[in-house]
């Protein structure tokens, strides 16, 4: 609530007036982000798209279909063994499982996350980048670009 000062009589007093636009608004209160929610999703939905059911699923990963139910509704906490054994049932590798998952929560979290690598990090592990690029795009691309957005 904002207030003004009002004389009346030479006498001052404070008075509401509502919610100013000038007014410094409140924090949008975030929405608590569940990662036990997110995994679940992205483990249904990769089930779902490959048009698997929960049974087949569940006997390849060698849990009970129960329980893989409750992991994907977000019931259950998954292990990390168990997540694994149900990421290798869908032929997906756990680190693009959790990639998955890590930027549904950054979008939750209303946080930007560059799906770049860094040029230290390719020169570390003998990549060009720049090279690679210009090679993909024909030659289309000006090498140092990378470098210089630094």
């Amino acid at each position: 609530m904002v207030k003004q000062p009002v004389s009346v009589n030479g006498v001052v007093r404070w008075k509401d007036v509502g919610l100013a636009e000038s007014a410094p608004r409140e924090q949008k209160e975030r929405k608590m982000v569940v990662l036990r929610h997110e995994i679940g999703d992205v483990l249904r939905d990769v089930r779902q798209r490959q048009g698997r059911t929960l049974r087949e699923v569940s006997h390849s990963a060698r849990v009970s279909l129960g329980y893989l139910s409750e992991v994907e509704r977000g019931q259950k906490e998954a292990s990390s063994e168990l997540l694994s054994s149900i990421c290798t049932a869908l032929d997906v590798p756990l680190s693009s499982m959790l990639r998955e998952v890590s930027d549904r929560v950054a979008v939750a979290e209303g946080v930007a996350v560059p799906d770049t690598v860094p040029q230290e990090f390719a020169q570390r592990y003998g990549r060009d980048l720049d090279r690679e690029l210009s090679a993909e795009l024909g030659g289309d691309f000006t090498p140092g670009v990378l470098s210089a957005a630094r």
